[in-house]
């Protein structure tokens, strides 16, 4: 018999209840479930609860910012993702940097109160990553010959603590697109591109690909990259859930609209299998405002992710190291010394020297 307890839910705190879905997905132990402090409640009441607090995706809601990511892998695989911001949104300070123009998450999507990541600051259409020295793999919907001019692809815009983000971004870091080297957008099937950029891209990851084969069925996938347009996430705790389909296959991330583009790694190999490209309804409507779309980890449609099979024959599989111009050197070796001279400046003043 199951033990009844006085604890109300909504005394309860979100990672409370979150602990408890996770360990009911884990388990298919009853009498285990029937021992804890939330056993009285079914896992549709507890879902409906954590969303008025903190909002789920599929199942548990698993993204994180990189500050709060310890595994040095998973934050080297970052370093390889890029946003694609709209060249109105970059302001060039004059001193090797530019400031991203953003707009906090509440108002740029009319949020309810309690959404996760509210009150962070918003800028990417869509996300990408380096797969060459001066290529970026994304979405075939967001890129195209008409916008390419007007879209930058910048490294860097995170979130440093639990309240500020990295808005100011060396010129380095920031890049054009020159050239579609391969473009594919079927809206029910494959939907890539690869971009080539203006100059070779230094100090950044190149993640390796999937080139033959496919990802087994039911493997763990995580996914990096910018979900309606936020500072750089990172979820994990997602299968393939449909591995049927030749071009794409469909797992249950945790995702938003700005994580198109996205590199979808298999999480035991680092190896990206996939772009993520589309998926259900982000939010809902309610009472005027918008509330995250709650999936059970099997339920909804699931997310689409175009195999990375569909462009390796597009990538160089020998990655070398570029061999930059003196104009490209002396460039950077100023930025640096721009920065060195910017750091000091701040430390002074902090010291009141």
């Amino acid at each position: 018999m199951a033990t009844i307890h006085n604890k109300k839910l909504s005394d309860c705190s979100a990672e409370e209840i979150r602990e408890e879905l996770h360990q009911r997905e884990c388990e298919s132990d009853s009498l285990a479930k029937n021992k804890r402090n939330l056993a009285e409640y079914d896992s549709t009441t507890l879902q409906k609860e954590l969303k008025r607090s903190q909002k789920l995706v599929y199942g548990v809601d698993d993204r994180q910012d990189l500050y709060q990511v310890a595994d040095r892998r998973i934050q080297t695989l970052a370093d390889s993702v890029v946003s694609l911001i709209d060249i109105s949104r970059i302001s060039d300070n004059g001193n090797g940097s530019s400031t991203i123009s953003t707009i906090p998450f509440r108002i740029s999507n009319n949020l309810c109160d309690g959404e996760r990541f509210r009150e962070q600051p918003t800028a990417p259409r869509c996300s990408g990553f380096l797969v060459a020295h001066d290529i970026v793999a994304t979405a075939g919907h967001c890129i195209n010959q008409n916008n390419l001019a007007r879209n930058r692809f910048v490294f860097g815009f995170r979130m440093i603590n639990e309240t500020e983000a990295n808005v100011v971004i060396s010129n380095n870091d920031i890049f054009r697109g020159v050239a579609l080297i391969v473009r594919e957008e079927i809206s029910t099937g494959a939907d890539f591109a690869l971009v080539r950029l203006d100059r070779p891209v230094t100090g950044h990851t190149i993640v390796p690909i999937r080139r033959s084969g496919k990802i087994d069925d039911g493997e763990d996938v995580v996914v990096i990259g910018h979900p309606s347009g936020l500072p750089l996430k990172f979820a994990n705790g997602a299968q393939v859930r449909d591995n049927s389909p030749s071009s794409f296959f469909v797992a249950n991330l945790d995702t938003y609209g700005g994580n198109s583009g996205s590199p979808v790694f298999n999480e035991d190999e680092g190896v990206v299998e996939g772009i993520l490209v589309r998926g259900d309804a982000d939010f809902d409507r309610l009472n005027g405002c918008f509330v995250s779309n709650v999936c059970p980890t099997t339920g909804c449609r699931g997310e689409d992710v175009t195999r990375t099979t569909e462009f390796a024959d597009s990538v160089p599989e020998t990655v070398t190291e570029p061999q930059l111009n003196l104009e490209s050197r002396v460039a950077h070796l100023e930025t640096a010394i721009e920065s060195i001279a910017s750091d000091i400046k701040a430390i002074r003043e902090s010291l009141g020297t």
